[in-house]
């Protein structure tokens, strides 16, 4: 394949990627707007849309489904440690904090992958394996949804879904989320989230439990493309519906688009789908968690940041990981338990630490970091 063909076929892959992520901040806030229209709560969209990574389950799945399971299974293994490495480990460079983590949510962290691992000891992930992992997403999420709505502190509400979701505009929708934790409203004192309870009691988040720091630095890398989305306010609840399912075939050309020309470059530069999968394809279509993750810690309001790693990690081990399977038997020799599985176990295992003891430090984020860049060293070893 000469230069130009490899450009040209670059070139649609970016494209691509960058119409699924368009497309799915475009469905994200359809939703969003049909559903607080239609009276439906704004805490458990935010909850649901905040446990599934749509543009990356979505390039799985699309990968799969044209039969490129490897390189379906490498976004899985790809997008979780760029969630638990490079988010979690810019945040504790930029700005170290401190915070208290339900011990639920770390054992739910710690324990979760450990189904999708001893499924794959046998050598392959097949469509029994797939449906196991898939159910399995279903009372984790209820779980999830049951400890939410009890707690004084809301943590698994996203910062894509709380852009697009202004709760405090819907009387209803602000009363769901005053009885769940407020989160949604900053405080003007360094950004930070009163927590309040159902007693309607007021914890400042900021000082009591997410010690984070303002440091002046503005890390909102603004990938969400807001302004290109476009505006529903006022928009009926089945207007909105049906931008949604624009949306959805939007989504549906895009990863086509990128599933067929990363094959094309996988293959003219002779590495593996999981390889690429894993690394170049994650890392481009999984870069705005570092907005969802370091923005939350910089303004003070971490439990957000922790809400997205435990929420996205769930995911990706659980439904992401079993669609896959239930679409193509994935092979999960050789590189899969040598590279993959002991990359995302180290990540996984240096974050929780520093979770239980309270506290992300530059230290620890400095090891997450150098873990990543092991990590694409070792694919392409």
């Amino acid at each position: 394949m000469d230069s130009a063909a490899l450009v040209g076929l670059v070139a649609l892959f970016l494209g691509g990627v960058l119409l699924v992520i368009w497309c799915v901040e475009v469905f994200i806030a359809a939703v969003a707007r049909s559903a607080v229209s239609l009276g439906v709560s704004g805490f458990f969209l935010a909850v649901v849309l905040a446990g599934v990574d749509l543009e990356n389950a979505i390039l799985g799945v699309t990968a799969a489904f044209v039969d490129l399971p490897d390189l379906a299974l490498g976004t899985v293994f790809g997008e979780s440690l760029f969630v638990l490495a490079v988010a979690v480990g810019v945040a504790g460079l930029a700005v170290p904090f401190r915070m208290d983590v339900p011990r639920l949510y770390l054992f739910l962290l710690v324990l979760v992958p450990l189904p999708a691992f001893a499924l794959s000891l046998d050598g392959t992930l097949d469509w029994t394996d797939g449906a196991i992992l898939t159910v399995l997403f279903v009372p984790l999420l209820a779980g999830i949804f049951w400890r939410e709505r009890r707690s004084e502190t809301t943590y698994l509400l996203s910062g894509e879904v709380e852009e697009v979701v202004d709760l405090e505009d819907d009387p209803d929708a602000a009363s769901e989320t005053d009885r769940v934790g407020g989160a949604a409203a900053a405080e003007s004192n360094g950004g930070a989230a009163p927590a309040i309870g159902r007693d309607g009691d007021e914890r400042d988040e900021g000082r009591a439990r997410d010690r984070g720091s303002d440091s002046g630095l503005d890390l909102d890398l603004d990938l969400d493309f807001d302004e290109f989305v476009p505006d529903l306010e006022g928009k009926s609840g089945r207007f909105s519906l049906a931008v949604a399912v624009l949306a959805i075939g939007g989504m549906t050309v895009g990863s086509g688009i990128t599933v067929v020309s990363a094959e094309g470059i996988f293959v003219a530069l002779g590495i593996s789908g999981l390889a690429f999968g894993a690394t170049v394809l994650s890392f481009i279509a999984s870069i705005e968690e570092l907005a969802l993750t370091v923005e939350p810690v910089r303004q003070g309001r971490a439990h957000l940041a922790v809400g997205n790693v435990v929420g996205s990690t769930v995911f990706y081990v659980t439904a992401n990981v079993g669609v896959i399977a239930l679409l193509r038997p994935v092979d999960t020799t050789g590189a899969v338990l040598a590279v993959h599985w002991p990359f995302f176990a180290a990540g996984l295992l240096v974050v929780a630490v520093m979770l239980a003891h309270g506290r992300v430090t530059r230290f620890g984020g400095g090891v997450l970091l150098l873990l990543y860049v092991g990590y694409w060293i070792a694919n392409y070893a």
